[in-house]
Formats: C-alpha cells, structure tokens, sequence
C-alpha cells in the first residue's frame, strides 16, 4: 500500500531533461507532493534556497554544474534528503555521490514505484536538523548560502581551500575536529603527513579572521589533536 504525504511536501526536481521532469511531476503530484522543477545547477541552489524543500531529485549530468559539484554545495548548509537520478552506473559515481552526502542512488531508467519508495525512506533517514544559513562568532560573521564570509563587517576574501576548512569548522563549532577529521574532510585524504598543511592553512585563515593571529580568539588549537572554533558573543 502506497504512503502519501501526510501533508503537502515540496520536491525539487533538477534536471535538463523537460520529459523527464514532467515524468517525476506527473508521478510526485500523483501522490500529494507540491513540484518544483530546476532545469540547471545553478537554478536548483537558487530554487532550493528560496522554497526549502522537503527532499530533492538531482540529476548529474546538467549543463551548468555537475551534479556532484552541485550536491557540495548544498551540503555546506542543507541535510535536506537528495537522492540521485542517473544514467551513470559505474560504482565510482555512486560511491562518489554518497560520499558527496547523497542519500540514494537511483539509476534511469527506474520504476516510478522504487523512486517513491526510496523517497520516502529517505525522508524517514534524516534526523539532524539544518544549520544555520548565517553563523556570527564574535567578529566573524559566514553566510553558508552565499559563501560570503565578513569580520567586522568587512567582507574577506579566502581561498576555495581557506573557505573550506572554515565552513567545516563553522559546522561543527564549538567541537573539537581532529586532525583526521579535518584532512579526510577538507583534502580527502587520512595521510598524517599532510597536517603540515593544514597547519599553514589554519594560519592563513588566523590572519584573516584574527584581531591578533599570534594570540587566537576563534580559531583555537587543541595540542595534539586538532582545532576548534570558538564561539563568542
């Protein structure tokens, strides 16, 4: 017996194929879902943004963004339930989507009744909730939507690696990572001996961020064990 939505729940659809999309909105509507289509990358973050979706259908092959590149994004600050739609089928792809921060991955063409299932059991799966868009710690102020990061209001500029490990830091404030943590995070990698660069990264993000780098107020080293942000009024 098919389980509709309780109440009426947003889907977004992305994905370049028009029949495609109306395929999934003839089928999703069917069952009490409210559809929203995106026929780019860039116009699903935009769209994911502004009507906050219960779950979404990512295609990988769009004409813009790579789908992959495009479920990144939103991981840096949704844990809204994407599953992947796609004609790819090699186990790399997969793998890649799910370390990526996919719920499922659902090869075309598909049953419409495996799609639904899968859908609603990824809805079941995500328990924690979103974090915040905007994260302020004293002086320092990320917008995780926009990828804008300000001190004292003065907008900074960082590196995509800089970015990275601030963002992964800002998610997880107030929380020691360790080393480990940071490295398989930020450069996918669990070589120990990479933690020279993360050390130079950590001081260039202090330069940056830090009323005094030489004497951190935020970005805080745990001896031994890795780094912490702060949080600060």
């Amino acid at each position: 017996m098919n389980e509709s939505p309780e109440t009426s729940q947003t889907i977004l659809v992305i994905d370049d194929e028009v029949q495609m999309r109306r395929l999934l909105r003839a089928c999703l509507e069917l069952e009490g879902y409210v559809v929203v289509e995106a026929a780019t990358g860039d116009q699903g973050l935009r769209e994911a943004v502004r009507c906050r979706p219960d779950a979404i259908l990512l295609d990988l092959g769009l004409p813009d963004i790579d789908g992959q590149a495009v479920l990144q994004r939103l991981r840096e600050w949704s844990q809204v339930p994407v599953i992947v739609l796609s004609v790819r089928s090699l186990d790399e792809d997969k793998i890649s989507a799910l370390d990526h921060g996919a719920n499922d991955y659902v090869t075309k063409p598909f049953s419409t009744g495996e799609l639904l299932a899968r859908l609603r059991a990824a809805q079941r799966s995500v328990h924690p909730p979103a974090p915040p868009e905007t994260f302020k710690t004293g002086r320092l102020q990320v917008d995780l939507v926009t990828r804008t990061v300000r001190v004292a209001g003065r907008q900074v500029r960082l590196s995509l690696t800089e970015y990275s490990l601030l963002s992964l830091l800002v998610r997880h404030a107030g929380r020691i990572l360790t080393h480990g943590q940071i490295l398989r995070e930020v450069w996918k990698t669990g070589d120990s001996e990479k933690t020279g660069s993360l050390r130079v990264y950590v001081n260039y993000l202090r330069d940056k961020i830090e009323t005094n780098p030489a004497e951190p107020e935020l970005l805080l080293t745990e001896p031994g064990i890795g780094y912490r942000l702060a949080i600060r009024d």
